[in-house]
């Protein structure tokens, strides 16, 4: 591919890509939140199949589950643009969304738990993964009295960037970017005993290769860094679609991860148990999980 200069990139391109998500984003806004959940979804199932990404999906899945009828493996690919489609749809509405009111709109189980971490007096660590609606998750915590800081992929695009902070003001808590800065960020907000939610299922380069699906798959470790170094409590939390723009959220004891003198060991063995964690929701419903992600290497063959 060519290479754009910047100066076309920032006073060309972004702009004119801004405009577009924009345009998504208010079109979406406009609607009720369960109609641009059904049409988000509707639309997504519809294209996202049918695009060169989702032979990446199919790939994974059929490395993952090598006696898998090919129907099923096309359900799945299809649920899971269903329910990114949603996703997306449901974004400019999470302001909207009271997950505690009690209306049906989502089901919360293990409330105790965030309540714990709330009023412990200590910092600790809630994660999860790219699994139905993730982004409520956050907005949960926030309306029981919990901020948290959350990790994230900054956009490229600073106009982008900026529509996407804005659609998750209703959530308390800094977002921290990856990268050096962040990291100095983390560290600092972690000391001050603040909380953080990190979504756990990307591959990361650099990271460290942990079973995963019993495939060994390249894993950042930085929350059991953060956690054995501080001895926080760690929660595991998931928000799944239980159907359209209906969710339940359920978050886990909080545990701590062992230390045995062996830092190395120590780390590995607590993202193993973080693995797991995320195998058995993704056994639960894999058609809500992201199989976009190269998490393997070489695609887990």
């Amino acid at each position: 591919m060519a290479h754009v200069p910047d100066p076309v990139k920032k006073y060309v391109l972004h702009p004119v890509q801004a405009a577009g998500t924009f345009g998504v984003y208010m079109f979406f806004r406009v609607l009720p939140l369960d109609w641009a959940s059904a049409l988000g979804g509707f639309l997504a199932r519809k294209i996202g199949p049918r695009v060169r990404l989702s032979e990446r999906a199919r790939r994974n899945l059929r490395n993952t589950f090598p006696d898998m009828p090919k129907a099923e493996v096309e359900r799945i690919i299809a649920g899971m643009w269903d329910n990114l489609g949603r996703v997306a749809a449901e974004f400019p509405h999470l302001s909207e969304i009271d997950v505690y009111s009690g209306d049906g709109r989502v089901v919360v189980e293990g409330g105790e738990y965030v309540d714990h971490l709330r009023d412990d007096g200590e910092a600790g660590i809630f994660y999860s993964a790219h699994i139905g609606n993730w982004e409520i998750l956050a907005l949960g915590a926030t309306q029981r009295g919990l901020p948290l800081d959350r990790v994230y992929r900054e956009a490229n695009n600073r106009l982008v960037e900026w529509l996407y902070r804005n659609g998750r003001a209703a959530v308390e808590g800094a977002l921290i970017p990856k990268g050096p800065q962040g990291v100095r960020q983390l560290i600092n907000a972690f000391r001050s005993g603040s909380h953080l939610a990190m979504l756990v299922d990307q591959k990361m380069n650099d990271g460290i290769a942990v079973p995963f699906f019993g495939r060994p798959a390249m894993t950042a470790p930085a929350l059991a860094e953060l956690a054995l170094r501080h001895n926080c409590p760690v929660v595991a939390a998931r928000v799944t679609r239980i159907k359209g723009a209906r969710f339940k959220m359920t978050a886990l004891p909080p545990i701590r991860f062992e230390k045995t003198g062996d830092h190395q060991a120590d780390v590995l063995a607590a993202m193993t148990l973080i693995n797991e964690q995320v195998e058995q929701w993704v056994r639960d419903t894999p058609e809500q999980w992201l199989w976009l992600h190269n998490r393997w290497p070489n695609g887990g063959e």
